[in-house]
């Protein structure tokens, strides 16, 4: 049986701009590997309602899990949860658990609970929380839609509260073997040997070290027996590597 599918939804004018640089994605990828879901797209939008809603509404039908970043903090440019549930058709309101766990945190923290923190206490109705316990502001799922926080420590915590109640399937495996010679030299080997083990996912990456062309050739699957099967043929193709 395949593995889940999933697709990532990046938000935030400052990724768009440069000024901030993303590492959610990077993370969300190889936590869905080990959980055994696979990342099958990946998007950046700005700050943009209709961007946002747009955006969910292609990517929810297509995948078996949506997972969102940023734009669910207390400013005004902190729209997402008001788009996705203008993406799922509906209201959305400050809930009372949601409240609770706000104002207990701010409580202990010594802080006024503000208008604006009381703001991430607005959650899309029929949504299930994902706990965060970084900020205590918590993210939610609605339907296949997870919506967690931009700022890379919380989206961390959020995904490890929120990972274990989602069914995966088999982890995603890969060796790697480095061969001192170009890509074009060693193409067409290596596509022929992909072209019989077609269960498995092949890649090669090129890089430049002291001046020579080198190649990282990269063998992903689920089946351990085959991957070590593929990855034994690849040494016998290319034995004077390092």
């Amino acid at each position: 049986m395949p593995n889940p599918t999933a697709a990532m939804l990046v938000i935030g004018d400052e990724i768009l701009s440069g000024r901030t640089r993303d590492s959610n994605l990077h993370f969300l990828a190889g936590e869905l590997a080990r959980h055994g879901i696979d990342l099958k797209e990946a998007r950046v939008v700005g700050d943009d309602h209709g961007a946002i809603v747009a955006a969910v509404n292609a990517l929810r039908p297509a995948y078996d899990h949506v997972f969102t970043s940023g734009g669910i903090g207390p400013t005004h440019d902190d729209i997402t949860a008001d788009a996705i549930a203008d993406a799922f058709g509906v209201p959305i309101a400050v809930r009372e658990d949601a409240r609770a766990i706000l104002a207990a945190h701010y409580e202990r923290a010594g802080l006024e609970f503000n208008a604006a923190r009381q703001r991430m206490a607005r959650i899309p109705e029929g949504a299930r929380l994902i706990e965060n316990p970084i900020s205590a502001a918590p993210g939610f799922s609605l339907g296949n839609v997870h919506v967690m926080a931009g700022v890379p420590n919380i989206f961390q915590a959020m995904l490890a509260s929120l990972l274990p109640t989602l069914t995966g399937g088999a982890p995603l495996l890969s060796q790697s073997l480095r061969v001192d010679r170009g890509e074009g030299e060693i193409a067409e080997a290596f596509g022929a040997l992909a072209a019989q083990f077609p269960d498995l996912s092949f890649g090669s990456y090129p890089f430049v070290r002291n001046g020579a062309h080198g190649t990282n050739l990269v063998i992903r699957g689920t089946d351990a027996a085959r991957l070590d099967a593929a990855m034994a043929r690849l040494a016998a193709l290319f034995p004077a590597t390092g």
